[in-house]
């Protein structure tokens, strides 16, 4: 399975922090917030991930590029965007790498696409009774 990190943003609530840092490497506990997010993505089936970078991209690809990555468990590949725009920006422009796991169900295993009740309206459906 395919993910994708959105590490483009400034990072502006973290700064000073972020003054000489992305978000994404900021340590917690000693491990950058991107880290966490990759080992997560591990921990739950994913094997490959893109990831979007936009401010001081050249820190994130320095510290991710190589082995480092890989080193959580996912393969990853790092995209610099010249202009940000906006969350829906950052995802069209790595549509691509996207598109290549999309589960068309012939396999028999049905996408959430394919199942109109799938888990997700089951999920939402349920949230709304109990709400009543």
């Amino acid at each position: 399975m395919r993910a994708m990190v959105l590490a483009a943003g400034v990072g502006s609530r973290l700064d000073p922090l972020t003054s000489l840092l992305p978000k994404p490497i900021v340590p917690v506990a000693n491990i950058p917030v991107m880290g966490h997010i990759l080992g997560l993505l591990a921990r739950n089936g994913f094997t490959d991930a893109v990831a979007n970078l936009h401010y001081l991209p050249e820190k994130l690809e320095e510290y991710f590029n190589g082995n480092k990555a890989n080193s959580y468990g996912v393969n990853v590949e790092l995209r610099r965007e010249l202009e940000l725009s906006g969350d829906a920006g950052g995802v069209r422009y790595c549509r691509d790498f996207l598109d290549d796991d999309v589960d068309d169900g012939e396999d028999g295993n049905e996408s959430a696409e394919s199942m109109p009740n799938g888990p997700v309206a089951d999920a939402n459906f349920a949230n709304r009774v109990r709400a009543q």
